[in-house]
């Protein structure tokens, strides 16, 4: 008897537990993220990010860009949205010898995750016929709720000709200066030029 009890329990619990090992299907993606509810954790906001970005990936998203020109500097912007909501803006500028490109992930219009890759590339070696060159790369990766930066990491690595790091190796830390003050002008900037299409001169 005891066990006849016992075994509608254990069927639940299995289903529950395999539910969650199921993976997310890109094609569900839009059902599947919380509709107004902001991330309030870590975990949750790995989690937003995981979602939106399978979206990315998937080309479930529309979007709209422009490219600019500023002092040396090129630029391109793109805005990833769904049913007219912004989901994310792709922003990537540089010059001849350094290069940033910055992701940011939107939930009810504000960051919840910001994504920067900085890098600064120099010749390292090898003859002028063959040049070798070694890419310096820092990664910085900004965590919010309700709009308040709670978290930064950051980890560093360099790319060469030859022998290349791999950079899934190299592990992040807490960064040390966590400031995203840049970060948010560009942001404020990036959403008042939103409505730019084609090629134009600096944006402010």
């Amino acid at each position: 008897m005891k066990k006849l009890i016992l075994l509608p329990s254990l069927i639940f619990l299995f289903s529950c537990e395999n539910k969650k090992k199921e993976p997310v299907d890109a094609n569900s993606q839009s059902d599947s993220l919380p509709k107004n509810n902001s991330p309030q954790s870590i975990e949750e906001i790995k989690t937003e990010y995981t979602l939106l970005n399978n979206q990315l990936i998937a080309k479930k998203l529309d979007s709209t860009s422009f490219d600019y020109e500023c002092n040396e500097v090129s630029g391109n912007v793109v805005y990833y949205s769904l049913n007219g909501e912004l989901k994310s803006i792709k922003h990537f500028h540089g010059d001849s010898h350094f290069s940033s490109v910055e992701n940011y992930y939107l939930k009810n219009g504000k960051p919840f995750f910001i994504f920067q890759e900085e890098t600064g590339w120099s010749f390292d070696g090898g003859t002028p016929e063959k040049p070798e060159t070694k890419d310096d790369v820092e990664e910085k990766r900004f965590y919010y709720i309700n709009d308040q930066l709670i978290s930064c990491r950051d980890k560093k690595y360099t790319l060469r000709t030859k022998n290349q790091s791999k950079p899934e190796n190299v592990s992040d830390g807490e960064s040390k200066n966590c400031n995203d003050t840049e970060l948010r002008k560009t942001f404020e900037t990036l959403i008042k030029n939103r409505d730019k299409k084609g090629k134009t001169d600096c944006i402010l």
